[in-house]
């Protein structure tokens, strides 16, 4: 071979010619007052209104809306928004697996495991010699429920900064299992209420309570039942499970009963023996979020990625560009930064915890966290 040619067509890193234009990540995606925008393909990422195609990260209602013209999601997170707002939910719906290549318009979309709950996903978008991943909410914890959480190399990575503050280390949730299962032990006489949020934080406590041993039944808010099912119906093992409405106030004791968080502080729980009320979040590591709330027994579980999670992803990537939105942005911004990496918040507004009418402030718990620890 022609060392000349060789020479020339070698590398990484090798001239192009001048009349190829490299593509830019904001020619790919941009923020938008619907959401993130790729003009190339047509289409927003979890878009907080109406638009004519939609590619959908996961099922939460914060990022998974109704009324969209078209809708292109993984097949759990389509049904979770059809079980959430009727079958009428979009125009046109199309399911993709994990790893199905996709083209819209001028790029090509990839699904990836995002690890946060049944279905989710990051999304690569992709354009001539540029890919973007959107990786919606992850986390990089175990969780029986879903699958495993996938680092994708790409040239910009968007993350979210939910718990985007040093202060937030989650721990083992099988720890957090444990410290429940002592307080049933230790407090036979009363009932258990854990409050969780319906879509992946309540089927993942079932799950850990199974593997840490527990095979009594577990008993579940009417609001958990749709969607709990529905986990069983894919193969989501979760052990035998009963409604609580309807059960005697005595019968609960010793029990252990799944809620939505409104309910944990609701008339509702009335229905109970001197109930031990728990909270499944990682806002749980804010002891003055715990006693806000009023609750007994803060469990430190979450579905969203911790400090250390955060960062060692952001490693992983290799990515040389951050983004980063809703949640504490300035912190992990000003870490990448540190580490010579491009970094800049997106200021995405309209997402949140998981459901909206189960949402907290997170400024206000990431406040609290901060002054705990002097940060």
């Amino acid at each position: 071979m022609d060392a000349r040619v060789k020479s020339a067509g070698a590398g990484k890193n090798s001239r192009k010619p001048p009349y190829i234009i490299p593509m830019r990540p904001h020619d790919l995606l941009l923020p938008a007052p619907a959401g993130l925008c790729c003009q190339p393909g047509g289409f927003h990422i979890d878009p907080v209104r109406p638009v004519e195609r939609a590619v959908i990260t996961h099922g939460h209602s914060d990022h998974a809306r109704p009324g969209h013209g078209a809708v292109l999601a993984t097949q759990e997170t389509l049904d979770m928004m059809r079980l959430r707002y009727g079958d009428n939910f979009a125009g046109r719906t199309q399911a993709i697996a994990y790893g199905e290549e996709l083209r819209l318009g001028d790029v090509t979309i990839k699904f990836h495991p995002a690890g946060h709950v049944l279905g989710s996903a990051q999304i690569a978008v992709s354009c001539k010699d540029t890919c973007i991943v959107a990786s919606g909410d992850y986390k990089d914890a175990p969780d029986p429920t879903c699958a495993p959480f996938e680092v994708v190399p790409c040239d910009v990575f968007i993350t979210e900064a939910t718990f985007g503050l040093p202060v937030f280390r989650h721990g083992n949730a099988a720890d957090e299992v444990k410290k429940l299962l002592a307080s049933v032990a230790l407090f036979p006489e009363r009932a258990h209420l854990v409050g969780a949020y319906s879509l992946g934080k309540a089927q993942r406590v079932i799950a850990l309570l199974r593997l840490a041993g527990y095979d009594a039944p577990i008993y579940l808010h009417g609001a958990m039942e749709q969607i709990t099912s529905y986990y069983q119906s894919r193969g989501v093992a979760l052990g035998e499970l009963r409604p609580v409405k309807g059960v005697k106030k005595a019968d609960l004791a010793g029990t252990i009963t799944l809620a939505p968080p409104s309910a944990t502080s609701d008339i509702w729980t009335r229905r109970f023996p001197d109930p031990v009320t728990a909270f499944a979040s990682g806002w749980m590591r804010v002891r003055a979020r715990a006693r806000q709330r009023g609750v007994e027994l803060p469990l430190v579980i979450s579905d969203h990625a911790d400090w250390d999670g955060l960062t060692a992803t952001i490693s992983a990537t290799g990515a040389g560009e951050i983004w980063v939105t809703h949640g504490q942005e300035d912190a992990l911004v000003h870490w990448c930064q540190t580490r010579g990496l491009a970094a800049r918040p997106l200021a995405l507004v309209g997402y949140g915890d998981e459901d909206e009418h189960e949402q907290e402030s997170d400024k206000t718990a990431a406040d609290e966290a901060a002054a705990e620890t002097g940060a």
